[in-house]
C-alpha cells in the first residue's frame, strides 16, 4: 500500500473513496526490560528526554502500524482513512499500542 494514501483525515483532495472495506487494526503488546528500566532510571535523574523509553515507544507504534497496513492488503484495501493510535497499559510495566483506522478503495 502507497503510504501516501493512509491519513488521519477522512477523505483525500484528490481521490473518490469507492468502497468502505471495514476497521482495520495492529496490535502490539510491549514490556520494558529491566536493563531499559535501570537506563531510563537514570536518563529521568538528569531530566529532559528519556531516549531509551522514546525508541521503546516509537518501535511499538511502527510495529502496530505495520500489522494494520497488512490487515488492509489482506482485505484488499489501498488506502486508510480516519487512522489513530491508541496506548493502555495492560499490566505494570506492559503497554498495549493500538493503530485503527477505516480501510477503503479509492480512485
Amino acid at each position: 500500500m502507497d503510504r501516501r494514501y493512509i491519513t488521519t483525515t477522512f477523505s483525500f483532495d484528490d481521490k473518490k473513496v469507492v468502497s468502505y472495506l471495514g476497521i482495520v487494526r495492529g496490535i502490539t503488546v510491549r514490556s520494558r526490560s529491566i536493563v531499559g528500566n535501570i537506563g531510563a532510571g537514570i536518563q529521568s535523574i538528569f531530566g529532559g528526554n528519556i531516549s531509551l523509553y522514546t525508541e521503546l515507544c516509537e518501535r511499538a507504534r511502527q510495529e502496530a502500524f505495520e500489522i494494520m497496513v497488512q490487515h488492509a492488503d489482506q482485505i484488499g484495501a489501498n488506502a486508510i482513512i480516519g487512522m489513530r493510535y491508541d496506548a493502555n497499559e495492560v499490566s505494570q510495566g506492559i503497554t498495549e499500542v493500538l493503530c485503527y483506522g477505516t480501510a477503503v478503495r479509492i480512485e
